[in-house]
């Protein structure tokens, strides 16, 4: 269990991050089309898993788009956004914000990628959803970079988290 605040009010998280090294967590995710993906989908390739508790709030807003803009011209990698929004809201925040170089993925079915990530808050107004963070695997699934942002309201260190998917 980690602690994080929002808005300097703690709360906690169910666990941990995965640890540097691990092979990441499979997941099982919908994306806008309301299709379940797993990350096997993206094999081959480096990821970049923003965790977002929502698209609908302004710090999760920028840091979609933020990421978006440093996809643009890279193959060799997939930003993917993960969220609690259903996929309707996601397709309409990507299409509005033009964010079409990011893969915005829900977890309408299921919490367990928030629950196998260490992520899915346990308490406090936001429980059920997941805290910010972000995970950066290496194109054979390993965990190379992790942030958990202790404070909700706060974004992420986009700098490391863009070196490591160099």
């Amino acid at each position: 269990m980690a602690q994080i605040t929002l808005q300097g009010n703690p709360c906690n998280t169910n666990g941990e991050l995965p640890a540097m090294g691990a092979a990441a967590p499979d997941f099982t995710l919908v994306n806008v089309d309301l299709k379940d993906v797993s990350l096997a989908d993206f094999t081959g390739k480096k990821k970049l898993l923003n965790i977002v508790p929502s698209l609908d709030t302004p710090v999760c807003a920028t840091s979609t788009k933020r990421f978006n803009d440093d996809a643009k011209g890279r193959d060799d990698i997939v930003m993917l956004i993960v969220s609690a929004d259903l996929p309707f809201a996601m397709k309409r925040f990507c299409g509005v914000e033009n964010t079409d170089a990011v893969t915005a993925l829900s977890m309408m079915r299921s919490r367990n990628f928030a629950k196998d990530y260490g992520v899915l808050i346990q308490d406090g107004p936001l429980a059920g959803i997941t805290a910010r963070a972000v995970v950066v695997l290496d194109a054979s699934d390993r965990v190379v970079y992790t942030e958990l942002v202790p404070e909700i309201a706060q974004e992420p260190d986009y700098d490391k988290a863009l070196q490591a998917l160099a």
